[in-house]
């Protein structure tokens, strides 16, 4: 979904992130527009999720402003799908909310390779399905700012190729992408963001 009368946007302006009584970083700046994407990296702790969350408004800058416009899905380690349910209707719900239509999701199994196994309850599947649900419930969502939280673990080569192939066509859609990431993950003209300790 592109921001109502326009495209979407993401801005941070010398943004400042604290974390308890550390400071994680300050001064980040990023402008990201319709189809372009970020790559954050750097070792563990030294706050790439972080940064993620205060895209998405999980988290308040300690200094700085962060602009947005049009809707944010960040998909991350936690899927949310209700592990009690078939696949397909654990999607259909967060896709029901986000004001989409069936149809989203059955194009968002078919993305992630899970059309197989659609009927199979969420609590079965493997670390890597799951992974792949996660992302499906992202593209079933249809906002127009992902926020990728190290997508590629879990993934086989094959998933991996699916995931590139989804970012390529939600960023040829205006859409844009900020991930965090250890391995490569198909961006290679993306802004690079790296995080130091």
């Amino acid at each position: 979904m592109i921001a109502a009368g326009g495209a979407a946007r993401l801005e941070f302006d010398r943004v400042a992130c604290l974390r308890g009584h550390r400071l994680l970083f300050e001064g980040l700046s990023i402008a990201l527009g319709p189809g372009e994407a970020a790559l954050v990296t750097g070792p563990n702790g030294t706050g790439k999720s972080s940064l993620l969350r205060l895209a998405a408004g999980l988290l308040a800058p300690a200094a700085g402003a962060i602009r947005r416009e049009g809707a944010i899905a960040l998909a991350d380690e936690r899927h949310a799908l209700d592990p009690r349910l078939p696949l397909g209707r654990a999607l259909a719900f967060w896709a029901a909310i986000d004001g989409r239509r069936g149809d989203a999701v059955a194009a968002a199994l078919d993305t992630t390779g899970l059309a197989a196994i659609a009927e199979v309850p969420v609590r079965m599947l493997s670390t890597g399905q799951a992974r792949r649900a996660g992302l499906a419930r992202l593209i079933a969502g249809g906002a127009a700012i992902w926020l990728l939280d190290e997508p590629g673990n879990g993934l086989d080569a094959a998933s991996l190729d699916r995931l590139a192939g989804a970012m390529a066509a939600h960023r040829a859609g205006g859409g844009i992408i900020l991930a965090a990431s250890h391995q490569p993950l198909g961006l290679a003209d993306a802004q690079a963001i790296g995080l130091a300790p």
